[in-house]
């Protein structure tokens, strides 16, 4: 095994965050205690990065302490702006329409990020030192506040992926274009997040990379109307991207992608899914407990092929391996 380093990321969250109406619910903490035990299984050191609703549920705070007792993981930061106090309302319907952190005034953001920490810091004892955005959304003056509440580590850059057409407040900041962000880790500059800098944040991208489709489909997408339903269509039909994430259908694309980041020598490989996914239902990737246990499969020998190839690290002890300023 070298030396090469293979993260789990969750994004520990409300039950199908993707329904707009349904009220916000936890149920699915009850779901990760599985999941970790697979990993540990395989020797592998996940990182959950749990939003404020879940800081708050009793389920999900038992199980995070046997993490951290165990040093079993680490609890990190998620935040969706709609769903973490102060509540300062962007839409008539703020539930629906998911406004990004970065749609709020600065003031409004740094209330909302402290709100976030403080719930974990009193649940779990600690400082949590990794993050990522809700619904990805990631700029400068949302880094800089990172920075000032003592963040070390982000996991919030979608390398190759542009989410315009993706919105959350109407008129707000809007969606953030990765497609020219580096996709190796990077010391971020506060004042423009796409470059590195020597701030002490690092940003540790997701693994995604182009996928390659035959001729007559590339020709077809030049050619095909790239915007509303019809983008989003073709969008399922032939993926631009393949992401090490799994969806019940790509687990040859994801030992592709493992294979390929070991063939390269790319210093890391970064999977992530949503706890809601763990749970039947809680998705709309994952809607029956047969989907469930297809993913579980699919997890098994994802992460057997991996745990003989990566070490698993959490994030911060991947942090923990750069120095301030190298690249």
């Amino acid at each position: 095994m070298g030396d090469q380093t293979f993260l789990i990321t969750v994004d520990v969250e409300a039950d199908d965050a993707w329904d707009h109406s349904r009220p916000v619910t936890t149920e699915n903490a009850a779901c990760l205690p599985r999941f970790q035990a697979m990993c540990e299984r395989h020797g592998l050191r996940p990182t959950y990065l749990a939003d404020w609703t879940m800081a708050c549920s009793p389920v999900f705070q038992a199980f995070g302490r046997s993490v951290v007792e165990r040093d079993a993981g680490e609890i990190g930061m998620h935040l969706h702006a709609w769903t973490t106090p102060p509540f300062v309302p962007l839409t008539q319907d703020d539930h629906r329409c998911k406004p990004f952190l970065i749609d709020f005034p600065e003031t409004v953001m740094a209330a909302k990020i402290e709100t976030a920490t403080r719930a974990l810091e009193t649940a779990f004892g600690l400082s949590p030192t990794s993050h990522r955005a809700g619904r990805w959304m990631l700029d400068a003056a949302y880094a800089r506040l990172l920075i000032e509440h003592g963040y070390l580590t982000d996991c919030s850059v979608t390398p190759g992926v542009s989410w315009k057409g993706t919105w959350g407040a109407p008129g707000g900041a809007g969606p953030q274009d990765y497609s020219r962000f580096p996709s190796a880790p990077y010391f971020v500059d506060p004042m423009a997040v796409d470059r590195p800098g020597r701030s002490p944040l690092l940003e540790v991208p997701m693994t995604i990379t182009p996928r390659r489709h035959p001729r007559p489909v590339e020709t077809a997408r030049r050619l095909v109307s790239r915007s509303g339903l019809s983008r989003r269509v073709w969008g399922r039909l032939f993926p631009e991207t393949a992401w090490m994430r799994p969806n019940g259908r790509n687990l040859d694309g994801m030992l592709g992608l493992a294979r390929a980041a070991r063939e390269d020598g790319r210093d890391h490989v970064e999977f992530m899914l949503h706890s809601s996914e763990l749970m039947p239902g809680g998705s709309p990737y994952f809607g029956s407990a047969r989907a469930v246990e297809g993913l579980y499969r699919h997890l098994d020998v994802l992460f057997a092929h991996v745990s003989g190839e990566f070490e698993g690290r959490t994030l911060s002890e991947y942090r923990a391996r750069f120095t301030v300023g190298t690249p």
